[in-house]
């Protein structure tokens, strides 16, 4: 027989015959999947305001638990009937909403005495459905503090949860949805950061809550269906969150803000102070291209870090039907301060939009692509619930998922084949131009073999398609593949259009940013200081090479190509000769180093496997050995190389 939670004797949350002296909410987050943004921050911030609610103390505990969705549903009801909850609340968004639909219906069965609540976009946008679909006793809309804390008090005191401001009831049948007014000072609010609630998620990554509330009325997104005010938390409150990431290890943080930059004076603010305490933690923000100066392209290029700017649309038509505005001059000058600043951004494009076309998408694209942005994020449409896309979406045309991700199938001007078609070119733009890291010579490149760059992507999609026989997922891709896979098509392309004289050129700047990618993700070894450099006999040691130094051969001197900018394939082929080269490419002293290094050298390194010591390879090379022991020197100091135990350590 199943063993019952630990209730009370007498249960109705709509009464107020009787009154609690102590429960336990138990708060579960599902997480979409593995990753640096899998944050349960929701929950964070209720446990920390009901834990110094003064009216609950003693009276309520507020546990946690996280899962991803995926996980059997038995082992989720296990975990929860070990915490013996009185109430057990979740936040329902896209990715988990049916996964917690059917949590919530087994527990129903199994635990009819349980109090089940949830909250998060999905139950604010479209409270009718969610109660629909599953036997939540009710539902949070809008932000989940306060009303959480009057849940708990009218639980403790027997008063009817009726009627209860910020929330969702399904009363003799029909829908009441009682609202509660936004917190207006959310320094009220108790830091989950500072309390420690997240301090688990510190080192893999971290949302850092900068404000709620968004200025926009965008038509196809939650954040527009506010009341456009952006609520901020205290300037001193956001030094001491980030004193405390800092200190604990964070490694990267995602600043959650609809608009980082709508308040100028504070983004730099915060930019500087980032500067200051933080030079190292790469952080991540969401900004308005119509807000961006000089000084703002300035701070973001002395951060490491990456700014993301909802394009969506490049046609005004189309961006001003769901409530944007676009000027292609002016986003092409605003962002060229991002360029010109040497800042990494990306844009976010959006096909399927009402109105929008393939022939539009294709065009937008082509444009966004022209600005050299570092990646792009490119996905269809979602007709989310409650928004103002969705209120009209039948009447103009438009058929989408009914259910989560609610991902639009076809549309009067953009047909089930078009949506096929842009679905491809975005797959071809997510794996040769964002993965491929193909910023620094995509638009070069296709110039060179006179393609517009859609173009180009989309030979690449046919291509990759008639390879597999479908168009895979970027995901299941390794970076060595792409890699491989743009050389591979290249070689193709260029030999269709008859440019084979061009190639050794593009492949060139194919090969070295790959491995310029991969020295920016590594981790270089620590090389000894000059006192212990000297002591070390190098020439008797088994040497290896570090596992952050990537060595590559290319057809041209790649200082040349490096130093010519942005690849003319043309200028390249006929000024430059193939002399050949051979370059070391590693992490150190806080970027990216080149080094040519003459045929000799760069074998050394090759052969520097830990099976032989350095004499017996620089003998076979032919390398002097005082030669050699000069440039080991300089490539242990570099930190191209390590002894055997050390890499293996």
């Amino acid at each position: 027989m199943q063993q019952p939670f630990n209730m009370p004797e007498c249960w109705s949350f709509l009464s107020d015959w009787c009154t609690v002296t102590a429960m336990n909410l138990h708060l579960i987050t599902l997480h979409a999947m593995p990753s640096a943004q899998a944050v349960p921050l929701a929950a964070a911030f209720i446990k920390a305001y009901l834990d110094q609610a003064p009216a609950l103390q003693g009276k309520v505990s507020v546990t946690t638990a996280e899962f991803y969705c995926g996980t059997p549903l038995e082992q989720l009801v296990a975990s929860i009937r070990d915490h013996k909850p009185d109430i057990v609340g979740l936040p329902v968004y896209v990715w988990n909403h049916h996964e917690c639909c059917k949590l919530i219906t087994l527990l129903r069965q199994q635990f009819p005495e349980l109090l089940l609540i949830a909250g998060g976009p999905e139950a604010t946008a479209d409270p009718a459905r969610l109660l629909a679909e599953a036997p939540f006793d009710l539902l949070v809309v809008g932000e989940g503090e306060l009303t959480a804390a009057e849940l708990l008090e009218r639980r403790l005191t027997g008063a009817p949860l009726q009627g209860l401001p910020g929330t969702a009831q399904l009363i003799d049948g029909a829908l009441q949805v009682t609202p509660r007014p936004q917190v207006e000072d959310l320094a009220i609010l108790p830091s989950p950061y500072l309390a420690g609630l997240l301090d688990m998620h510190i080192a893999n990554g971290m949302v850092w809550q900068l404000s709620r509330g968004c200025p926009y009325a965008c038509e196809f997104c939650y954040d527009g269906m506010g009341d456009r005010k952006v609520r901020r938390y205290p300037l001193d409150r956001m030094e001491q969150e980030l004193a405390y990431l800092v200190s604990r290890g964070a490694s990267q943080i995602f600043a959650l803000d609809s608009t980082f930059n709508t308040d100028k004076k504070r983004a730099k603010h915060l930019l500087r102070l980032i500067a200051e305490t933080a030079p190292d933690v790469h952080f991540h923000f969401e900004v308005r291209h119509e807000l961006l100066d000089k000084e703002q392209a300035q701070l973001f290029a002395g951060l490491t870090c990456s700014v993301q700017i909802g394009l969506q649309s490049a046609d005004p038509a189309v961006a001003g039907g769901v409530g944007r505005t676009f000027n292609r001059d002016e986003f092409t000058a605003k962002v060229m301060l991002l360029n010109d600043s040497g800042a990494t951004f990306g844009f976010d494009l959006i096909y399927g939009l009402p109105d929008d076309s393939f022939d539009k998408f294709r065009e937008g694209l082509n444009f966004a692509l022209s600005l050299y942005p570092n990646h792009l994020d490119i996905f269809p449409l979602a007709v989310l619930p409650g928004t103002k896309v969705a209120n009209k979406a039948t009447s103009i045309g438009m058929k989408h998922l009914p259910d989560p991700p609610y991902t639009l199938l076809e549309s009067a001007s953009f047909p089930l084949a078009d949506m096929a078609r842009a679905r491809q070119l975005g797959a071809a733009s997510d794996i040769f131009y964002s993965r491929g890291k193909a910023v620094a010579w995509f638009n070069g490149v296709a110039r060179g073999i006179k393609l517009k760059p859609v173009e180009l992507l989309e030979r690449f999609g046919s291509w990759l398609q008639g390879q597999n026989d479908r168009m895979p997922d970027e995901a299941e891709l390794e970076d060595e593949q792409i890699w491989q896979l743009q050389r591979q098509f290249l070689t193709s392309l260029f030999d269709e259009r008859k440019a084979q004289k061009l190639l050794p050129a593009a492949l060139d700047c194919v090969d070295y940013h790959y491995a310029y990618g991969v020295a920016l993700m590594a981790v270089p070894p620590i090389p000894p200081d000059d006192d212990q450099l000297l002591q070390l006999d190098l020439l008797k040691m088994r040497l290896v090479r570090a596992s952050s130094l990537t060595l590559s051969p290319f057809s041209y001197e790649i200082l040349d190509i490096l130093e010519s900018g942005e690849p003319d394939l043309a200028w390249i082929s006929k000024q430059l000769k193939q002399t050949g080269s051979w370059a070391a490419i590693y992490p150190a002293h806080g970027e990216v180093c080149t080094e040519s290094l003459i045929k000799p050298y760069y074998r050394l390194l090759e052969e520097l496997d830990g099976t032989r010591t350095a004499s017996t390879i620089a003998k076979q090379l032919r390398i002097p050995a005082a030669d050699a022991l000069e440039f080991l020197q300089f490539a242990m100091a570099e930190g191209m190389v390590s002894d055997l135990e050390e890499e293996a350590a």
